[in-house]
């Protein structure tokens, strides 16, 4: 009954948190209050669900060294999605018509950083770490990256390559950082850092959700394969592909680092968090 306590409280927390924030979408400045508030708060219920049923301290989301992973994450975020668009500029398939709209940035940061939050919680704080107790590193990772592959199917413009595309390069990568470091801080600062990249500085769909409206004006067209289609850059192949690498890159460090959780001995998940610290 523990983990369903932990679900309950931290799903209900996102859930409410995130119609809020998608009800004020379009004005930037509560979007950004909301978000704001959504991080603090989703933490909070995490830390006291996962605390107080587990009966641990919840070294997963310690204060020492979360500015800093959260700063790495971000960067790494950033730079990646950097590179996606950039490939697909170089075969034409990007176009910046100008610049777009500074106070949609600024509400974008609020409404991207509650989602990353909340869905590092759910996706990698709970359900790949309560998966791993008992199936390991490797099935909780392809377990729940194909289940956060399938929940973007249920937005506005998803498309099933866009979904399979998700949890390839974002179901799989972000289980794998939080692997590597034992932390959700990193996974939440490079998830932040992809989806602001994505829409507050590039403005380019996200995940299927529509139009953004960032600091730059563009469009992308094109193939599919190249460009993501109407689901946006997220499903197309250079994301895949630097998505793919990256979670290579974070399963060689965690394997490096002692932190592989093999199939029935995933009860030791809990002392190698401890020792991450």
């Amino acid at each position: 009954m523990k983990p369903v306590w932990q679900v309950l409280a931290v799903v209900l927390v996102g859930a409410v948190c995130g119609r809020s924030a998608t009800a004020v979408q379009d004005n930037p400045w509560l979007s950004l209050l909301l978000g704001s508030l959504t991080v603090v708060l989703s933490v909070l219920v995490y830390r006291w669900a996962v605390g107080r049923t587990e009966r641990r301290p919840v070294t997963e989301l310690a204060r020492e060294g979360a500015p800093g992973s959260l700063l790495r994450g971000l960067v790494i975020g950033v730079a990646m999605f950097g590179s996606v668009i950039a490939n697909i500029y170089f075969l034409g398939g990007y176009k910046v018509h100008g610049f777009g709209s500074p106070t949609g940035a600024i509400g974008l940061v609020g409404f991207m950083a509650g989602a990353a939050v909340t869905e590092e919680l759910m996706f990698r704080g709970l359900l790949f770490r309560l998966v791993e107790r008992g199936l390991g590193t490797y099935i909780a990772l392809a377990l729940s990256g194909t289940v956060f592959g399938a929940s973007h199917l249920l937005n506005k413009d998803a498309t099933l390559l866009g979904g399979v595309a998700i949890a390839i390069e974002a179901g799989g990568m972000l289980a794998a950082a939080y692997a590597a470091t034992r932390s959700l801080w990193l996974p939440i600062g490079l998830h932040f850092g992809w989806n602001f990249a994505e829409s507050g500085i590039f403005g380019t769909e996200v995940s299927g959700n529509g139009d953004t409206h960032g600091l730059l004006d563009a469009s992308t067209s094109g193939a599919k394969l190249i460009t993501g289609g109407e689901f946006g850059p997220e499903a197309s192949v250079y994301a895949t592909l630097f998505g793919a690498l990256l979670t290579v890159v974070f399963l060689w460090l965690a394997r490096r680092r002692g932190h592989i959780v093999p199939r029935r001995r995933a009860e030791r998940v809990d002392a190698l968090a401890t020792l991450a610290r």
